[in-house]
């Protein structure tokens, strides 16, 4: 798979398609809702909103919530990112240069470097920082008072976050996935902004196998015009949908070759599971965090993966899916009995037992 942040050319396309407005944010209607609340209480009061903090897997729209903060709020935004932040200092030259109502988003807050968390308790609860002048014995903090700021966090991992800093935000929104007929109303605008010629039929199809993402969704869009361009009439109807999507490898459930490629490992290579998930990973040749977030979330919230103490597993549905016959203890519910009290990532693979069809 595509990895989720896209290429630079795929970020400034979704940049210039992203809403401005948060009456124009598609789906996510309690989040949206709960946040126009927050939004309209604080400029009602004149005073910036409580920092917030957006979680969900990737390509859901934290990014896009976070620019309409500040655009509703009419602040300008100052945008970094946790693996940007490794040391104190680095955060304390984005605080100290932050102008008064400023938002200042984080991405991926999980991953910022202790030290920077630790200042960043207080600059969000106090509006200091605490600059530390010199080493040794010698050195003297000098406070640095900040002018009232709002942070907005976004994380695809809300578990890493420290409870402290965590505790620091008045309010916290969890994006889920998008329902179809969301993706039908994004696709349909975006497909206008981009001079895209489709019918809903067209539309309807990207949607279903869009994995309820909207990154994913203007992605595939953008690759069917392609197809119909080269191939087609110049229209994103249902032939050119089906056919493009066909070629991409992504099937009629959202499905695409990563997505498949772990099915087929649980089930023709460990019988079903359980697995550890970084014994899943070799098998299918990626890193641990790409299966945890990129295909995981999607395969266990439709039901083709089952997440156990023991380790992941396949379920009836990515047998069926595959078109393999599941063995007769998978079937039953007793694949991998002896390894119950094994740790998740060192229980030993259940070994085949009449499954079919072999891993691509």
């Amino acid at each position: 798979m595509v990895d989720p942040g896209g290429t630079d050319e795929e970020r400034r396309i979704e940049g210039a398609l992203r809403p401005r407005r948060l009456a124009d944010f598609p789906g996510q209607h309690r989040v949206r809702d709960q946040l126009g609340l927050v939004i309209e209480a604080a400029r009602r009061r004149g005073t910036p909103p409580d920092h917030v903090l957006l979680s969900g897997p990737p390509g859901l729209g934290k990014t896009t919530l976070a620019m309409i903060i500040a655009g509703e709020l009419e602040q300008p935004i100052r945008i970094t990112s946790g693996p940007a932040i490794q040391h104190a200092g680095d955060l304390a030259a984005v605080l100290s240069s932050l102008v008064e109502g400023e938002v200042l988003f984080l991405d991926e807050i999980h991953r910022m470097a202790r030290p920077a968390e630790e200042m960043l308790y207080l600059a969000m609860e106090d509006f200091r920082v605490d600059v530390i002048v010199g080493k040794g014995p010698g050195a003297t903090a000098i406070p640095l008072e900040l002018p009232p700021f709002t942070v907005v966090g976004a994380t695809t991992r809300a578990g890493l976050l420290p409870a402290p800093l965590r505790d620091r935000f008045g309010f916290t929104g969890h994006l889920d996935f998008y329902a179809t007929e969301d993706l039908v109303t994004i696709l349909t605008r975006n497909a206008t902004l981009l001079g895209i010629e489709a019918d809903q039929a067209g539309i309807e199809q990207i949607a279903s196998r869009s994995r309820g993402t909207p990154r994913i969704a203007n992605r595939l869009l953008r690759r069917v015009r392609d197809w119909a361009q080269v191939h087609g009439d110049h229209v994103v109807d249902e032939p050119a949908s089906h056919a493009a999507l066909d070629l991409f490898d992504v099937d009629a459930l959202g499905l695409d070759r990563l997505d498949r490629a772990v099915l087929e490992a649980l089930c023709t290579r460990f019988g079903g599971g359980p697995v550890g998930l970084s014994t899943l990973a070799v098998a299918v040749g990626e890193e641990p965090d790409t299966v945890e977030t990129v295909a995981e979330p999607y395969l266990v919230r439709e039901g083709f993966m089952i997440r156990t103490p023991r380790g992941r597993a396949a379920s009836p549905a990515a047998w069926a899916h595959l078109g393999l016959t599941p063995p007769a203890d998978a079937a039953n519910g007793r694949v991998g009995r002896d390894q119950e009290e094994l740790p998740l990532e060192e229980a030993p693979a259940a070994p085949v037992g009449g499954a079919t069809g072999r891993f691509s």
